[in-house]
């Protein structure tokens, strides 16, 4: 029998998406025994050397084909002692749905000479394929193993990473693999350890299981860090002083250089000073070009932050509307660190596929007519894939809802980073009155540009200045001070969680939403809309001290924000409170008095950083699975020496559903804590409990 090339893909869809461009159409597709979603396509197709023009069989698996656990006699909860775990070698299983695959590749590969791997090109399909590999070994152990790399399933693109196969990088199956199985051993001994000691104390939580993940909760530790900054939060008053000068039927208000202050005699004093002057003289009178950037080319970070703000969509159901337009072809692979382009990508090629579009053609077509300009360059890259972008026209209205708004943006997004930068002039009056500087700006926009096909940033002009004179003196119609109080920060946003994990190492591009969903699961975190922006410092205007002779005084502002920056359609942004149970766990944990908590990122952002390393060929998978584990195992052994702490847990629960979120100023930190920092008493409701220290 000719021997033929086995091709995997990490999905089905992948892989008829690939027999079609390789088989030319000229496909015979076989189902095969034990699986209905995965099949074989059968077709020929020519190589390069040393192959060449030979038979091909493609199927896939459906993402991980083997896992690991622990042995048998381990698995029950009750069969040792969690920090046993710690130590029990591991055992390689597959479930039973996945056998069939599996046996499908171990008979494929007999009568195959090489097996060229189509996993997606990231840490996780590099491990995926190493697990094709081992299932294809077992029915050829001389198999040759070559990985196809590719970012999208563009028939040209395809057929270059046929032509063109690399080998796998077992830096990233090394790294994957000591990350779950480091994942697995503390996944389960901090999740039988808390749960276990919280079931026995009955009540709430007798038949709850209370997970932990090395990722769950340092994610949710940003959220309760934030509900305490809001709930501790204590308004501050300030005073400013504002001028007002109306001419030409504009009313114009001038800023205080200072901003304000917070004491108020302070304030009267230089104000006065102000009055004593009577005359104002236009000390600076400038105008400059100004600029708006066009955005950088996509990432994925960037995507699930910006559709969560401007699609209404959570980040998870971004990321899985994302892979589903990838799998169809229509974007590039949405998993991606990348924010520049090669410059050896053809970019005029990609927008001239987007003329034909109603909505966004005829800004695609100027960009061909002479207005295209090579995107900006970011710093970030993967050296795997390039930003997310289109690569083939899809007409909106054959999409589903969610599908037509992921794909516009994307489109409207890269058309954006072809385009040139946004235009403008901004004036700049300064005034000398008294011993202070006031100042006021208005933005005139000349061109729009990138802000044209790009409506999730806005950049308006503001109302005409009128005419002033640099050195011209005058008495302004009005000067107050006027007061106000600092705000609180607002509960969490889905965009500002994802840039603190991006921050902090907490999972990669390619995992944050499903962290983010994990605590949302287990009723860690509930989300709800957020109703109005909210910002420190916003001004509360009172009745203020009037300027000379009264002449008028209407509020006007003249003055327009010249930086740009907003953004349209945000309503519906989610933000995160979290749940009595999830506060409870957070400060738990952080009351234990550890080097490090389990609700910090530090533990977690030195994993990722050491799985770089084990990339880098710096440091062995050994060693860092023994390394980490050393880590936390001295973290579960103090905890278990202040179990006390966690079994206060129990005692929050008075009164209130594990799933509910606290009630508004609940939980407070006793003002004794203040004066003895080696012990914390917090409360809820009534209830003082002690968190000793080691």
């Amino acid at each position: 029998m000719t021997q033929k090339i086995l091709c995997v893909a990490e999905k089905p869809a992948i892989a008829k998406s690939v027999a079609n461009h390789l088989g030319g159409g000229n496909v015979v597709v076989r189902h095969i025994a034990g699986n209905q979603y995965v099949k074989n396509y059968e077709f020929d197709f020519a190589f390069g050397p040393p192959w060449g023009h030979c038979p091909v069989v493609m199927t896939s698996v459906i993402g991980h084909l083997y896992g690991i656990d622990f042995p048998q006699e381990y698995r029950n909860w009750r069969s040792c002692r969690p920090a046993q775990l710690f130590d029990v070698p591991v055992t390689e299983t597959i479930d039973e749905d996945k056998k069939a695959i599996a046996e499908n590749i171990a008979k494929q590969a007999r009568y195959s000479r090489v097996l060229f791997i189509w996993t997606d090109c990231d840490r996780e399909g590099e491990f995926i394929g190493s697990e094709v590999r081992q299932a294809a070994l077992k029915g050829n152990a001389r198999l040759e193993v070559k990985r196809a790399q590719f970012s999208n399933t563009e028939r040209a693109h395809v057929i270059r990473a046929a032509q063109n196969p690399i080998f796998l990088d077992e830096r990233q199956v090394n790294a994957v693999g000591g990350r779950i199985e480091v994942d697995l051993r503390l996944g389960a001994i901090f999740t039988r350890f808390q749960t276990l000691t919280l079931q026995l104390m009955g009540g709430d939580l007798e038949d709850r299981i209370v997970s932990y993940g090395s990722c769950q909760f340092p994610t949710l530790g940003f959220v309760v860090d934030r509900y305490f900054r809001v709930q501790k939060f204590v308004p501050e008053r300030f005073w400013t002083i504002k001028v007002v000068e109306h001419r030409d039927e504009i009313d114009v208000t001038f800023s205080w250089r200072r901003h304000r202050l917070f004491d108020r005699m302070a304030v009267v004093i230089l104000f006065e000073r102000c009055l004593t002057a009577r005359t104002a003289r236009v000390s600076k009178l400038q105008k400059k070009p100004t600029s708006k950037w066009r955005p950088l080319p996509l990432t994925t970070v960037e995507l699930q932050k910006l559709g969560s703000m401007f699609l209404r969509m959570d980040s998870q159901r971004v990321m899985k509307v994302a892979e589903d337009l990838y799998t169809k072809g229509w974007i590039s692979y949405p998993r991606t660190e990348t924010d520049s382009f090669d410059k050896g990508i053809d970019l005029r090629k990609l927008v001239e596929k987007q003329v034909q579009d109603h909505t966004w053609g005829p800004h695609a077509q100027g960009l061909l007519n002479g207005a295209f300009k090579q995107p900006r360059a970011g710093r970030n890259n993967d050296q795997a894939h390039p930003p997310i972008h289109p690569v083939n026209y899809v007409s909106p209205p054959t999409l589903s809802d969610d599908e037509r708004r992921v794909y516009e943006f994307v489109v409207r997004r890269f058309l954006a980073c072809c385009s040139d930068d946004a235009k403008g002039e901004l004036t700049t009056i300064e005034l000398d009155y008294g011993d202070e500087v006031f100042f006021t700006t208005g933005l005139l926009v000349l061109e729009r540009n990138y802000l044209d096909v790009y409506p999730y940033e806005k950049w308006e002009s503001s109302q005409q200045l009128p005419t002033f004179v640099l050195g011209e003196t005058f008495e302004p119609t009005q000067a107050n001070i006027t007061d106000g109080e600092t705000t609180a920060p607002g509960y969490l946003t889905e965009p500002e969680l994802i840039s603190l994990m991006d921050a902090n190492g907490i999972g990669t591009d390619a995992t944050m939403a499903e962290h983010i969903a994990k605590i949302k699961e287990r009723q860690y975190v509930q989300t709800q809309t957020r109703a109005g922006g909210r910002g420190g410092g916003n001004t509360t205007n009172r009745a203020g001290r009037g300027g000379r002779g009264g002449r008028g005084g209407r509020g006007g502002n003249a003055a327009g924000g010249a930086g740009g920056g907003g953004g349209g359609g945000g309503n519906g942004v989610q933000q995160f409170i979290p749940t009595t149970l999830g506060v409870a766990l957070i400060e738990g944990y952080d009351g234990m008095g550890l080097d490090t908590s389990l609700g910090k990122p530090f533990l977690r952002k030195e994993m990722e950083i050491k799985m770089r390393e084990i990339c880098a060929g710096t440091k062995s998978r050994n060693d860092f699975v023994h390394e980490t584990l050393e880590q936390y195992r001295d973290v579960f052994v103090r905890s278990q020496q202040q179990v006390d702490v966690l079994k206060a847990v129990k005692n929050i629960y008075s009164g209130n559903k594990p799933d509910s979120p606290p009630p508004r100023g609940a939980l407070q930190f006793s003002n004794s804590d203040k004066k003895q920092p080696s012990a914390r008493l917090f409360r809820l409701g009534h209830l003082a409990i002690a968190l000793s220290p080691i």
